[in-house]
């Protein structure tokens, strides 16, 4: 069964996701990039928040869209976020030689870090394999555009099974994001990552509006196979 994981920004956010069927909590901003990163204060008190309210969810959070050649940049922000209490620190990962460096860098910290493969421009098999011959508890794939499409619209079914099976094989979970919706729910099931990632699914509009109880609900539902009545399409 692929797991639910849901995108929050504060603590309200987060207390809603997590009565309303997510599997994992992910801490960012949706106003601010694809992997836009939240204040690290907020961070630490969401997590201390779910953490009060008897929540044991995984939570993640990210560290802001920052290019691959600013390793030293990337490297405080991740240590800043770790510090936070965070189960896993995402970081989105671009094509190019420099993305090498970083995954070994990344590797090497003292935090449980997820690679986040940017999709927008094809995957790259040769960074992927890197990746996962590293010490990463996940791999995930995701999209920047958020307008242009989702996931499916920008990376082959074929390239995306190939990335599942690979990471899946080196014992990794592998997760999957990028625009996805209610009508993706069957293609996701084919595809069966580990978890996969939603936001706009789950607000009342766009993804930078709040989140819809009743559309959680729903698309957890969904996800695990349960039958329920959906609400308006997403």
């Amino acid at each position: 069964m692929t797991r639910m994981l849901v995108s929050v920004r504060s603590v309200d956010e987060a207390l809603v996701a997590a009565s309303g069927g997510a599997d994992f909590i992910d801490l960012k901003e949706p106003s601010d990039g694809a992997l836009g990163g939240l204040p690290v204060a907020t961070i630490g008190a969401i997590v201390g928040a779910l953490r009060a309210h008897g929540s044991g969810l995984p939570v993640s959070a990210t560290i802001g869209d920052l290019p691959m050649h600013a390793l030293d940049r990337i490297r405080a922000q991740v240590d800043a976020v770790g510090a936070c209490g965070v189960d896993y620190v995402k970081v989105g990962i671009e094509r190019g030689p420099e993305a090498f460096a970083v995954l070994d860098s990344l590797a090497a910290c003292d935090w449980p870090v997820v690679p986040v493969f940017i999709a927008d421009n094809g995957l790259d098999a040769a960074l992927i394999a890197h990746a996962c011959a590293l010490d990463f508890p996940g791999i995930m794939v995701d999209t920047a555009d958020k307008l242009a499409g989702s996931l499916f619209d920008a990376v082959p079914m074929a390239d995306l099974r190939a990335f599942v099976a690979k990471v899946r094989a080196s014992g990794r979970m592998a997760g999957a994001a990028g625009a996805l919706r209610v009508a993706h729910v069957p293609l996701l099931q084919a595809l069966a990552p580990d978890f996969a990632g939603f936001r706009s699914a789950v607000c009342v509009a766009d993804r930078k509006t709040a989140l819809c109880p009743e559309r959680l609900a729903a698309l957890a539902a969904l996800l695990h196979g349960e039958a329920v009545v959906e609400p308006a399409a997403a």
